[in-house]
């Protein structure tokens, strides 16, 4: 174990070692983005250091420094605030009543700005939070992606409410509007994409917006204040820097804040959500714990479960919400299954994010390597093994995965989310066991079930989808196509997020009705035909 260990730490070379076009410079960021003007700070920083090592003169690996951020105050976050709500105007804003068409030529030119941005910000995904590059580009590529098919989604919207329906002698306009002032806060794990999945789409259905960067992941969205800035009219997006138990706390006491849209644990969430003083005018869009079950009958093709497994269970180390977080597997097939299961964990290639074909990077958040340890030590002195070669060897900030069985209700890996590169298998004997376990949880995401057996698979299907949002079938737990609904039960989730789903979250239908009679008609022809509104209109986006 000693020597894989200084194996693994041989990865962190000097930095003349690095190749060239994947070192960085150091980021100081000394300003911020509030009510269209990117004001200078001259307060407290904060250092960010990445989970990549290097040597110091003495050969002490040390995280590297990469740059640091404002850490601002209440203050500033009220100023972000009142920006936004002064540019929302209780719904009188420029952005708020601009027509959709004007709307979209905004968040093209944010786009167009945005892939100009496109290799520092992928640099800084890796460096930040150790994200391979293969990874970090494909963010940012879904992430562009996102933004277009958002665009098309709302043409689509516009292209169905640019109509009126008439009945029981009305006739009516229903589009969607926005909802208000919205408080976006993303995650550190897919920094970028996740962050945008909510943002992207209250942008644009007319909100304004106060967004605070993750903790992990913070620098790589500074490049992206000026696209902001120039795309968008004064004070709709406004950003938030600080530490969240400063300066969030404050902005929901306010009731100012329309809609919550949260990446990260449900404890938060709740308590983000208590502070606001009328939660019934609050909506919140949520996506939070999860603790994914992966499922492989004595029918699986152990194989393929293997192969899904490992990629639901380890990529990005384990570290997104929708990882496979468990396993169970049926006894009869369990010795082989966990053969087969540790082989190809072994063969997993570890490295910094810039190794070609590395499936195995460092890890972010500093407490993470401590706090695994912790688990794995809990479950073997609760009678379970570490089953692969080298499993939870930690190099610094590295850890490589351990697969971990058999997992009991006695363990902290059978009920907490490890979030990191754990992987807890659970024997079991009757299928009504994994029925059970997901009815105590308190997450209710998704599952994944291994069977080539159909009426076994119809037996699981039924129950399942009442407990969480997402049965897959021989496949991996996973996100996407982002055209999907991409929900959660219990502490899971709150709302639903898709490229439809999503717009509509961030919105509500309102209507403009008259009884249907020649003087109504003539009044609605004259607005439509003069272009007075841009409620009120039959303009078709193509």
């Amino acid at each position: 174990m000693q020597n894989y260990q200084q194996q693994l730490l041989g990865m962190f070379v000097p930095e003349d070692e690095i190749p060239e076009q994947h070192r960085i410079e150091e980021i100081h960021q000394r300003e911020y983005l509030v009510n269209g003007e990117m004001r200078p700070w001259n307060g407290e920083v904060s250092e960010v250091y990445s989970p990549v090592m290097l040597p110091d003169a003495d050969g002490v690996l040390k995280r590297k420094l990469i740059g640091t951020y404002p850490v601002c105050t209440e203050t500033e976050a009220m100023e972000a605030m009142e920006a936004a709500l002064q540019a929302y105007d209780n719904g009188r804003g420029e952005w708020p009543t601009m027509s959709i068409i004007d709307r979209i030529k905004c968040m093209d030119k944010f786009v167009y700005k945005m892939i100009e941005q496109r290799t520092l910000i992928v640099k800084l995904i890796m460096w930040e939070i150790g994200k391979s590059y293969a990874d970090s580009a494909k963010e940012f590529d879904r992430t562009v992606e996102y933004i277009n098919a958002t665009i098309d989604g709302l043409k689509d919207i516009d292209r169905q409410s640019s109509r009126f329906e008439m009945a029981e002698g009305l006739v009516a306009q229903i589009r969607r509007s926005p909802l208000g002032v919205v408080l976006c806060m993303g995650p550190f794990n897919y920094p970028l994409n996740e962050t945008f999945t909510t943002l992207i789409p209250a942008l644009i259905m007319g909100n304004t917006i106060l967004f605070k960067p993750p903790k992990h992941g913070t620098l790589l969205h500074y490049p992206l204040l000026e696209a902001f800035r120039d795309a968008f009219p004064k004070g709709v997006v406004n950003t938030v820097y600080g530490r969240g138990a400063v300066v969030t706390p404050g902005l929901m006491a306010t009731g100012k804040i329309n809609v919550l849209a949260f990446i990260g644990s449900s404890k938060v969430a709740n308590d983000l959500k208590k502070r606001h003083p009328k939660i019934n005018r609050l909506r919140a869009v949520l996506s939070l714990d999860a603790k994914n079950a992966a499922i492989v009958t004595k029918h699986a093709d152990l194989k393929l479960a293997v192969s899904e497994c490992i990629l639901g269970a380890l990529s990005f180390n384990g570290q997104r919400c929708t990882a496979i977080k468990v396993i169970f597997v049926q006894k009869h097939v369990a010795d082989e299954f966990l053969k087969l299961l540790s082989e190809a964990v072994s063969a997993l290639k570890p490295g910094l994010p810039w190794t070609d074909g590395v499936k195995l990077t460092p890890l972010p958040e500093p407490h993470k390597p401590a706090y695994l340890k912790d688990c794995i030590d809990d479950a073997i002195a609760n009678g379970a093994s570490v089953m692969n070669e080298h499993g939870g060897v930690t190099a610094e900030s590295f850890v490589f995965p351990a697969v971990v069985y058999p997992v009991n209700e006695k363990m902290k890996l059978y009920r907490e989310e490890q979030f990191g590169p754990v992987i807890p298998v659970i024997p079991f004997e009757d299928i009504e066991e994994t029925i059970e376990y997901q009815i105590d949880s308190p997450h209710g995401m998704q599952v994944s079930i291994f069977s080539n057996d159909a009426k076994e698979i119809s037996a699981l299907i039924d129950p399942f989808v009442n407990l969480v949002s997402r049965v897959n079938i021989n496949s991996q737990c996973q996100r996407g196509p982002d055209v999907f609904p991409f929900t959660g039960r219990k502490d899971s989730a709150e709302g639903t997020l898709s490229v439809h789903d999503a717009l509509r979250s961030f919105s509500i239908r309102s209507l403009v009705a008259t009884k249907l009679n020649e003087s109504n008609k003539q009044l609605i022809n004259e607005i439509v035909n003069d272009n007075d509104s841009n409620f009120l209109s039959t303009k078709y986006i193509l």
